[in-house]
C-alpha cells in the first residue's frame, strides 16, 4: 500500500471513529494531512465523516488550489491552511464538534485549569479562539492567535481543533480534549475541582521531555511571581500556555471551593481555613440555639 493510499485509509478510519463517538453529526468536521512537499490530503465538503471512502479525498496545495479529486475540499480549508502555515512541525489537523468540549466553548469557559496530569503533559491547556463565522477568512485569523502555542483549542460557539505530528496523534488529542471536558464538567457538577499546584505543574512540564512529548510552547509564568509588572510586561498567551494553577506551598493538590475558587494554600501541619456563607452560618447558629433549649 502506498503512503498516499495508507493516509487515505487512515482518514477514513478516523472519520468513522469521530462519527461513532458522536464528535460529529451529519456532515460536520474535517480532517487533513500533509502529503509530502507542498501538498495536502483533505476530506471533501458535504460528506458525513462516518461514511467516507478513500477515493473521496481531495489533494490541494498549500494555497488551497485543488490538484486532484472529483469533490471539492472541506469548506473549512482556510483554517487548515493557516495551521500549516503557522506550524511547519504539524503534519495533520482534525476539526470536530465533540459535545461536552463544545459546550465549554459555547459557555466561554476555556479548559485551562490544572486538573489532570495527563492533560498537562500532552496538551498543557486548551484556550478558546474568538468566535468567527465558519468557512470565512475570520476563522483562520481567530485560530492564528493560539496555534503557535497550542496543539488543541476550542472554537467559540463552534467546536474544537487539534493538531499533531501524524493523523492519529491529532485525532487522539481530540479524544483527550473531550475526555478532559467530561471530567471537568462532572467535577464542577459535584461542587468543586481540586487543582494541581503550580509547583507540580512546573514539575510535569519538565517531565514532558522524559515522556518524549514535544510541547509547542512553555507554560506561562505565574503573574504572582511578578506582582509589580504591568499588563504590557506579562507573557503573551499566544506564545505560552496559560494554566490556572494556584501556589501549593508544599501541597501538590489545592482543595477547590464550590464557587470555583481554591482554598488559600496551607503548609503541612497547619489547620485548614473554614469558609461559610451567611446562610450556612445562620443555620449553624440556629441549630446551636435549639440544642441549648
Amino acid at each position: 500500500m502506498s503512503t498516499e493510499s495508507s493516509l487515505r485509509a487512515d482518514i477514513v478510519e478516523i472519520g468513522r471513529r469521530m462519527y461513532a463517538r458522536g464528535y460529529t453529526a451529519s456532515n460536520d468536521g474535517n480532517i487533513s494531512v500533509r502529503l509530502g512537499g507542498d501538498r495536502l490530503l483533505m476530506t471533501p465538503k458535504s460528506v458525513c465523516k462516518g461514511f467516507m471512502t478513500p477515493d473521496m479525498m481531495c489533494v490541494t496545495d498549500l494555497d488551497g488550489r485543488k490538484l486532484q479529486g472529483e469533490r471539492d475540499p472541506s469548506s473549512e480549508m482556510l483554517m487548515h491552511l493557516e495551521v500549516y502555515r503557522q506550524r511547519p512541525d504539524v503534519q495533520a489537523v482534525v476539526h470536530a464538534h465533540p459535545p461536552i468540549a463544545t459546550g465549554f466553548a459555547v459557555a466561554g469557559i476555556p479548559l485551562d485549569r490544572a486538573v489532570l496530569a495527563e492533560v498537562l503533559t500532552t496538551l498543557g491547556s486548551v484556550p478558546i479562539a474568538a468566535y468567527a463565522t465558519p468557512s470565512t477568512r475570520e476563522l483562520p485569523e481567530a485560530v492564528r492567535k493560539y496555534i503557535r502555542a497550542h496543539d488543541g483549542m476550542l472554537l467559540a460557539n463552534h467546536g474544537a481543533l487539534t493538531v499533531g505530528g501524524d493523523l492519529y496523534s491529532a485525532y487522539f488529542k481530540m479524544e483527550t480534549v473531550e475526555h478532559f471536558a467530561k471530567i471537568s464538567l462532572v467535577a464542577r457538577l459535584l461542587g468543586r475541582e481540586n487543582l494541581i499546584s503550580r509547583e507540580e505543574v512546573m514539575r510535569l512540564q519538565e517531565l514532558r521531555g522524559t515522556y518524549g512529548i514535544a510541547a509547542p510552547a512553555p507554560i506561562c509564568a505565574d503573574p504572582a511571581d511578578s506582582p509589580g509588572a504591568g499588563a504590557g510586561d506579562r507573557e503573551d498567551p499566544a506564545t505560552c500556555q496559560v494554566v490556572q494553577a494556584p501556589a501549593g506551598s508544599g501541597l501538590r493538590l489545592v482543595p477547590g471551593l464550590p464557587d470555583g475558587s481554591v482554598q488559600p494554600a496551607q503548609r503541612p501541619g497547619e489547620e485548614a481555613e473554614i469558609r461559610l456563607t451567611y446562610r450556612e452560618l445562620s443555620a449553624l447558629i440556629e441549630d446551636a440555639i435549639r440544642s441549648l433549649r
